[in-house]
């Protein structure tokens, strides 16, 4: 398991945060938002799914990572 810390703008609600953590799950892994630092911790398993499709899950629902 490796976990991940990703830095994302336009997350401003829980919304958002839910939004995040949708894709995230759909795409294959976990993810825990903090919304004050607006980061993303993410928690996956290599052989299942790569860093790169977790970023695009996220990018796809409209916010950046920086």
């Amino acid at each position: 398991m490796q976990t991940v810390k990703l830095k994302v703008e336009g997350m401003s609600c829980n919304h958002c945060v839910n939004s995040v953590e949708k894709a995230v799950k759909e795409a294959g892994a976990t993810a825990t938002v903090d919304l004050a630092s607006n980061t993303v911790s993410v928690e996956f398993e290599e052989s299942k799914v790569t860093l790169e499709t977790i970023k695009e899950a996220i990018e796809e629902q409209g916010y950046d990572i920086v």
